[in-house]
């Protein structure tokens, strides 16, 4: 008779470590993630579950001239709605984040297949994250307004009748990493008989 694996492993609690100690980092010291770190990083978010194993993700890391022109999108947005001071605090604070990585999905006429992709999408963002938390760098996951903006598709070369934004990923090394708590399973946790 075969014995049931143990789950009681120091990897399993090293995962759970990880897992449990994932922040969303929003200010970073000025050092570059290395190049060869970020393509593992979405190597390891390609394997994310996804219907069919449709791969509907893509992801496009953009460059110093692309960055500033989103940055200069998102002062103008948010100058028109709340004011030039808090669209240059806007700007020198994006103008800070050291990486970054727009994560797209296609869209798809039948409206559950596209929310099974858009699902997938969110795994592959989670794994993105997770794989370099474990290295040491930290991230922030956003879908502000300018995602939604269809200049910010011109921007990145894409057409919003095609694809949609899932998230704008800012990474780098952590200068502060803030603190976390979650509440319990019990209070989550519905059990039917």
């Amino acid at each position: 008779m075969k014995k049931a694996p143990s789950y009681e492993t120091q990897d399993l609690r090293e995962f759970a470590r990880v897992l449990r100690g994932r922040r969303t980092v929003d200010q970073y010291i000025q050092t570059p993630v290395p190049d060869e770190l970020v393509r593992e990083a979405i190597e390891a978010a390609t394997w994310a579950p996804n219907h069919y194993v449709s791969e509907p993700w893509r992801f496009i890391q953009p460059g110093a001239k692309t960055i500033a022109r989103i940055v200069d999108l998102c002062a103008e947005i948010v100058g028109a709605e709340k004011g030039a001071e808090l669209a240059e605090h806007k700007r020198k604070t994006w103008s800070a984040k050291p990486g970054w990585l727009v994560v797209t999905c296609r869209h798809d006429a039948d409206a559950l297949r596209e929310r099974e992709d858009y699902a997938a999408c969110c795994a592959a963002v989670q794994n993105f994250m997770l794989y370099l938390w474990k290295a040491g760098v930290g991230s922030k996951w956003t879908t502000g307004p300018i995602t939604r903006d269809p200049r910010f598709f011109d921007i990145i070369g894409q057409d919003d009748s095609d694809v949609f934004v899932v998230g704008m990923l800012w990474f780098g090394y952590p200068k502060i990493t803030p603190t976390q708590s979650r509440t319990a399973v019990d209070d989550k946790l519905t059990r039917l008989p």
